[in-house]
């Protein structure tokens, strides 16, 4: 029974891959196609080809350190992970988000394979991988809270903002706490294990798959791992997850400015708190790299600020290239060269001069 249950798991896995593909190319398009409808595309272009080579060449700057920033961040979770070999990861990884229905988990996936080919054990790979995520989600979840502060403190807080922070900063205090007693003690690690295994086999329940096993001592691993990574890293961590997401920021305000969307239309402040919630809209990801969700966000907040929205469709557009599509095509060239590598010259698990020991 079980033999045919996977069988048929793997029968319908392609089925459940193209109606992914499906609802996802659905939403873009849709999404785009109401973006555009009663713009002109005509002056949408000319004010993209109206930047100066110099505007041309300061975005590519902005977007290249962009890129790097990704590494940064996998420096600072993954001791002993030199600068190129966190470009290759990332930007493999990313590529795939970008591309992929459900591009994350696969990421995710080929994170594992990747630093593993380096000498990088699954548990450390675990941990690297939660303690970025979970950076990332503290980060999501405040910056919204930051970019409404800085606008109401120009004298521009309404009755709705003040609300999305008030609500920002329950989720962020909540995602805190639980994070906190997860690592307060051992006995409360092994009961979150134990809560999130029982919630995990319980929806595993409703699609006929088994339940899970280990949570709680994996809860307790993880713990323990993350502690001793915490505990002489957290300061580069954070910085290096603060760089990333302004450095993104930055892409966009440079775009706006560039296609001249000035700061009396739409001052920096408000454009931080846009991007914020941009940020926060691909947290459950409906597309991949945020496809279309990102644009419809960016477009609509931006607009309603009191940019024209021919000039804000077009810095938006400029904007999703250099941090959506660029990083598709380093992200193939990367994966090529990696892929490359591993065949051609596998590596031996790396000395404990090096990489920890598992």
């Amino acid at each position: 029974m079980a033999g045919q249950e996977v069988r048929a798991a793997k029968r319908s896995s392609p089925v459940r891959m193209a109606l992914k593909v499906g609802f996802s190319l659905v939403l873009v398009v849709g999404i785009f196609y109401y973006l555009l409808t009663g713009v002109d595309l005509g002056q949408v272009w000319a004010e993209i080809r109206a930047m100066t080579w110099r505007e041309d060449a300061i975005l590519g700057v902005v977007a290249l350190w962009n890129l790097a920033t990704y590494a940064f961040v996998w420096m600072s979770v993954t001791p002993g992970l030199s600068f190129w070999r966190a470009m290759v990861m990332t930007q493999s990884t990313t590529a795939v988000t970008n591309t992929v229905p459900g591009g994350s988990a696969i990421g995710v996936g080929m994170t594992y394979v990747m630093l593993g080919s380096w000498g990088y054990s699954r548990s450390r790979t675990s941990v690297a991988v939660l303690v970025s995520g979970v950076w990332n989600a503290f980060a999501k979840l405040g910056l919204p809270v930051l970019a409404l502060a800085l606008v109401a403190l120009q004298g521009d807080a309404s009755g709705a903002r003040v609300t999305a922070a008030l609500l920002g900063i329950a989720g962020l205090v909540a995602a805190v706490i639980v994070f906190a007693l997860m690592l307060r003690s051992e006995e409360q690690a092994h009961r979150f294990g134990v809560l999130a295994g029982r919630v995990a086999s319980r929806v595993l329940r409703l699609v006929r798959r088994p339940p899970v096993h280990g949570w709680e001592l994996a809860t307790v691993k993880f713990r323990a791992r993350t502690l001793e990574l915490l505990e002489r890293g957290w300061v580069p961590i954070t910085a290096a997850t603060l760089v990333s997401h302004v450095s993104l920021y930055l892409v966009l305000l440079v775009s706006l400015r560039q296609v001249g969307v000035s700061d009396a239309e739409v001052g920096w402040a408000e454009v931080l708190a846009v991007f914020a919630f941009a940020r926060l809209a691909t947290a459950i990801p409906f597309t991949p790299g945020g496809a279309g969700v990102v644009e419809a966000v960016l477009i609509g907040g931006l607009v309603t600020a009191g940019g024209v929205r021919a000039q804000v469709t077009a810095a938006v557009l400029v904007y999703r290239v250099l941090t959506w599509a660029l990083p598709i095509l380093v992200g193939v060239v990367c994966y090529l060269w990696w892929r490359r590598r591993s065949i051609a010259h596998p590596e031996a698990a790396p000395s404990a001069a090096g990489v920890e020991a598992p």
